[in-house]
């Protein structure tokens, strides 16, 4: 029995996602109460179940390219940035939708879906880029897609430890608050010394943290467990 289902809403005159309360399960349908979870309407009666099948999936690992399969539901809207589990465990995201005619689209339809490329998202390398006040220093950051990350927070490296004075998401700029590493685009941060100083940076609400492309290598690289 799934937990929601998608099904035409009276109120919202569209489709939209119902949590299945009570309901008797047959062989292509669902006969019971689902309130509207955009309106909150309760619908009575029977849904047909949405048919599930298999669409291929290009994992891209470097120069390699690996195939599979997963399954969808034929009521799914699938986007780039989607994330989902496959068969074997391994957790990935969507890089870009494969229409049949070859052309790609950032979101589709599941039934319009020849294939998705995904890439591995089990483990992230989150850039760091770490400030002494005369050069800035690219590092990374090993992690997982939800660790988190809070301005304030310190960072240990083999050369030294530092401490996180803000932090670049896909959205904006914070100087203050937490986000997730898959949401981080560049983490800015200032050495700290032994004495446990930080080295002097200006503060100022004006201050332009700098996007140039750094090269960033595993020679520079940071275990969050390390911590």
């Amino acid at each position: 029995m799934p937990d929601t289902i998608y099904n035409m809403c009276p109120d919202c005159e569209d489709m939209t996602e119902h949590k299945i309360l009570t309901a008797k399960l047959g062989n292509v349908t669902v006969t019971g109460t689902s309130p509207c979870t955009a309106r909150g309407r309760i619908f009575t009666g029977t849904i047909k179940l949405p048919k599930e099948f298999e669409v291929k999936v290009l994992i891209s690992d470097g120069d390699l390219t690996e195939s599979t399969k997963t399954i969808l539901r034929e009521d799914e809207i699938v986007a780039i940035g989607d994330e989902f589990d496959l068969d074997d465990g391994r957790h990935v995201q969507v890089t870009y939708i494969e229409l049949p005619d070859g052309s790609r689209k950032k979101k589709s339809p599941s039934t319009e879906i020849k294939a998705l490329w995904v890439k591995a998202f089990d483990t992230l390398k989150v850039k760091v880029s770490v400030n002494d006040y005369k050069k800035t220093y690219p590092m990374l950051c090993e992690s997982e897609p939800d660790d988190e990350f809070t301005v304030g927070m310190f960072m240990h490296f083999d050369l030294w430890d530092c401490v996180i004075h803000a932090i670049k998401t896909k959205d904006k700029l914070i100087r203050k608050g937490t986000a997730e590493a898959r949401n981080i685009v560049r983490i800015y941060a200032k050495i700290r010394h032994r004495d446990g100083s930080t080295t002097p940076m200006d503060d100022d609400e004006d201050f332009e943290f700098d996007d140039e492309q750094l090269e960033f290598t595993d020679d520079a690289l940071m275990d969050l467990d390390d911590q």
